[in-house]
């Protein structure tokens, strides 16, 4: 039997292993960390750091020896160049090691692009000398705010952020550094436009679009993606113009066997690539979204393409697309031979959040996954663990995915599900506490935000009400005491991060807490205002 060599044992991974098998072969599947969730469904599991592509080159020569080496594979990962490392080495078919370097330096991404005409933002390279220089009080004066700063070799949002005046720029540029493997990040004008997630299949001069997604991202100075719905809500004519600039995109990295996946925007100036990886996404779209919207499973059309096989279910149901370059890319030829692989139901994933502390307790896991159109229930988060206000993409607590025949349904079912889980917090802790006063770095001004942001006017009418508020008897139901100032339909209609409106976080609040003790009026509804169902919790737990 001949093997698949998987790199990463995360949850991530798991379609991949589950799809090597599904087709026959043996998996043999390495990552750094022997607790990874996946290590257990491996046929072969071996413990080497995926960052080193040296001995994972030496397992594959072995296991081609041996038993025969049929694809080396990833998704999710950092670590599609390796992956190229290391089929190059065994003469498998698969993007180039050149191509798929193109891909992961954001550096050499952007002068690629640069190169082919690919609509992208200007950019430079920041090291940790040339960092002093960008923070000259001249450099700074001169800026043109707001700004993005990323790492030029990491994923997940780690390490990137916006910069939105001077005072953000030192504590910014150094967060990069210090998350880039390489020290080395990339500082670019921002893109202002809906953004997008798209992945393809590329091979044999053809890219066919696998899924496309609309991104939910908030909570500036960061980029928090709070979900993704497929498919995409984006007219025909921004559809088109989106997939081609991606498929220039893919051209000008040289990438030509294997996945592409894209994070895009549609701006004032038409389509702007973010970045384009030689893998299949994370973030449960490859792996779950899209094969429950599309019928297809997508990681198993991936490995057969690393494998030199033909894609069965892509051949069979795929349809051509136009190239329609954007105005920027009028006269460039056409990159490959585009199609599409359209859905036929939604499906959307959306997250829950916490504030700082230290998980005490979590509630409604079985509430979420009994509502209608829930597919998965994805913990992240457990009892013991310590938990903040997401800076990045792996810092959140759990993931809903749900499936339906209409967007609406999806949608509604994915922010019910949320809206059903509870994490209560250990109370008396000094970062949770924090949280709950507002206190902010300078250089993170309205970061982390509030539950429920009042405007002025509501906030004034508040304060007033906190200056006096009674205490809060013992054992007695909260929702009878809403104050009026919180009635107000402005208010009423706010939800929080995770999609609760005021009064059903009181209504949370009395079903789980029906005995408390004495609660100090003025704290509770500062907490709830500042904290959700989490700060009410906090408020009701603290001495």
């Amino acid at each position: 039997m001949k093997n698949i060599l998987i790199l990463g044992a995360g949850l991530m991974q798991r379609p991949a292993i589950l799809a090597g098998r599904e087709l026959g072969y043996r998996t043999v599947v390495v990552d750094g960390n022997t607790e990874a969730v996946c290590v257990s469904l491996a046929d072969d599991f071996r413990h080497i750091d995926l960052k080193d592509k040296e001995a994972i080159a030496a397992l594959a020569l072995e296991l081609q020896k041996d038993g025969g080496l049929a694809a080396v594979f990833t998704a999710g990962t950092d670590f599609s160049a390796a992956v190229a490392y290391v089929a190059e080495k065994c003469g498998l078919p698969g993007h180039s090691f050149e191509a798929a370097m193109n891909a992961s330096v954001k550096t050499r991404m952007r002068a690629c692009f640069e190169k082919g005409h690919v609509p992208s933002p200007a950019y430079r390279q920041i090291t940790k000398q040339t960092a002093k220089q960008e923070l000259s009080a001249e450099k700074l004066a001169a800026a043109q705010y707001p700004l993005v700063i990323k790492p030029v070799d990491n994923m997940g949002a780690r390490g990137c952020r916006m910069i939105r005046n001077s005072l953000e720029a030192g504590p910014a540029m150094q967060s990069a550094i210090e998350n880039s493997r390489t020290g080395n990040a990339i500082l670019e004008e921002y893109m202002d436009g809906q953004e997008y997630s798209i992945d393809a299949a590329v091979y044999d001069g053809t890219m066919t679009i696998t899924g496309f997604a609309d991104r939910h991202i908030f909570y500036p100075p960061y980029f928090i993606e709070t979900g993704h719905t497929m498919p995409t809500t984006a007219d025909r004519k921004k559809y088109l113009e989106l997939v081609s600039a991606f498929a220039l995109g893919v051209r000008s990295l040289g990438l030509t066997r294997g996945a592409a996946k894209a994070d895009i925007k549609y701006t004032a100036d038409g389509p702007m690539i973010g970045e384009i990886a030689a893998r299949l996404s994370g973030g449960y779209m490859s792996g779950w979204t899209y094969p429950y919207a599309s019928d297809c499973s997508l990681t198993k059309q991936l490995l057969l393409i690393a494998c030199g096989k033909k894609p069965d279910c892509l051949e069979k149901n795929r349809v051509a697309l136009p190239f329609t370059p954007p105005p920027s890319c009028v006269g460039q030829p056409e990159p490959f031979k585009l199609f599409d692989m359209p859905c036929v139901r939604t499906s959307a994933e959306r997250a829950w959040i916490s504030i700082p502390g230290k998980i005490s307790a979590i509630y409604g896991f079985d509430a979420a996954a009994k509502v209608p159109f829930v597919r998965d229930v994805l913990p992240r988060s457990a009892v013991g663990n310590i938990v903040v206000f997401p800076r990045n993409n792996v810092e959140k607590c759990g993931n809903i995915i749900t499936v339906a025949p209409t967007r609406a349904e999806a949608v509604a079912a994915a922010e019910a599900a949320v809206r059903s889980i509870t994490i209560r917090l250990v109370p008396d802790n000094a970062e949770t506490d924090r949280f709950i006063k507002g206190i902010a770095e300078v250089s993170e001004k309205g970061f982390p935000p509030s539950a429920y942001p009042l405007a002025a006017a509501s906030q004034k009418a508040f304060t007033a009400f906190c200056d006096g508020a009674p205490d809060i008897p013992a054992d007695t139901a909260v929702l009878g005491l809403l104050p009026a100032c919180l009635k107000e339909k402005a208010v009423a209609e706010l939800r929080d991060w995770n999609y609760c409106t005021i009064q059903q976080t009181i209504e949370r609040f009395d079903s789980i807490c029906p005995e408390h003790k004495k609660i100090n009026g003025a704290y509770f509804w500062k907490a709830l205002i500042r904290g959700g169902i989490q700060g009410a919790l906090y408020a009701s737990d603290c001495r």
